[in-house]
C-alpha cells in the first residue's frame, strides 16, 4: 500500500502536530476536521508550500456516513488509507453526579464511536492488502482514571481495550494496532483546567515540564514507521513519567 494517512481531529493540538510530522515523513495526508476549517486549510497550505501532499476534509467522526464519505474521497484522490490515527476527541471536567445523558453520549460518540467508524471505514482495504497501521490516541486518564473527568476517562479506557483486542484479531493479517497515552499536554484542552492547577501538574511530572503536541507526534511517527514493524497491541505512555 502507498503511504496514505488519515488523522482525525487534525486541525489543532496533538492532531495537527501528528499530521505535520507524518507529512514530513512522506505520507500523503488527509487532515480531518469538524469545525475549524480555517485551521485545517492553513495546515494543508503550509504542507503544500513544503512540496508535501495534503488535503483537508470536514467530517464529524461521530457520524458514520460522514466518515465513509471522507474515506471514499481519499481513495478517489490517492488510493486506500494505509495509516489511520484516531485522534478526534472531546474533553472537559464535571462532577460525576452532574453528568447528564447528553454529555455522556457526546463524549462516547466522538471519542469511541468516532474511532469505531473510522476503523471500519478503512479496514476493508487494509484486510485486502494484508497490511496497515492503526494508532489510537488515548490518555493517561484512560490508564488510571481522573477525578472530575470520569466520562472522558471512560472513553479513553475504552480505546485501550479496543487497541489490545483489535491488535490480537488483526495480527494474522499483518495490520498493526497500537495506542498512545499522552500525559498533560499543552493544547487547548488544557484550558479547561484551572490555571492554578497547571504548576501543580508540572511539579507532578518527573521530567519537570508539560508535554508538547510534538512529543506525541514523534511517538506516532515512530509507531507508524517500519522501525515499529514488530510492535502491536501496545500502549505507549508519553507523559514525562507522570504515572510512574
Amino acid at each position: 500500500m502507498e503511504k496514505i494517512a488519515l488523522v482525525t481531529g487534525a486541525s489543532r493540538g496533538i492532531g495537527r502536530a501528528v499530521a505535520r510530522q507524518l507529512a514530513r515523513q512522506g505520507w500523503k495526508l488527509c487532515i480531518n476536521y469538524r469545525e475549524r476549517e480555517d485551521c485545517a486549510q492553513s495546515l494543508a497550505a503550509e504542507l503544500a508550500a513544503e512540496g508535501l501532499e495534503a488535503m483537508a476534509f470536514q467530517a464529524d467522526v461521530s457520524r458514520r456516513q460522514e466518515v465513509q464519505a471522507m474515506v471514499h474521497a481519499i481513495e478517489r484522490r490517492w488510493g486506500p488509507v494505509s495509516l489511520l490515527v484516531n485522534n478526534a476527541g472531546v474533553a472537559g471536567q464535571e462532577l460525576f453526579q452532574d453528568v447528564d445523558d447528553a454529555m455522556w453520549h457526546r463524549y462516547f460518540s466522538t471519542n469511541v464511536d468516532g474511532a469505531y467508524h473510522a476503523i471500519q471505514a478503512v479496514l476493508p482495504a487494509m484486510l485486502q492488502a494484508h497490511e496497515g497501521c492503526i494508532i489510537n490516541i488515548s490518555s493517561i486518564w484512560g490508564q488510571r482514571g481522573a477525578s472530575c473527568e470520569v466520562t472522558y476517562s471512560c472513553t479513553k479506557a475504552a480505546l485501550i481495550g479496543l487497541t489490545r483486542s483489535l491488535a490480537a484479531e488483526l495480527a494474522p493479517t499483518h495490520i498493526r494496532v497500537n495506542c498512545i497515552a499522552p500525559g498533560v499536554i499543552q493544547t487547548d484542552m488544557l484550558k479547561a483546567v484551572p490555571t492554578e492547577i497547571v504548576p501543580q501538574l508540572v511539579e507532578e511530572t518527573p521530567l519537570g515540564r508539560l508535554g508538547t503536541p510534538e512529543d506525541i507526534a514523534y511517538a506516532a511517527a515512530f509507531l507508524a514507521s517500519d522501525k515499529a514493524d514488530f510492535i502491536t497491541g501496545q500502549v505507549l505512555t508519553v507523559d514525562g513519567g507522570f504515572i510512574l
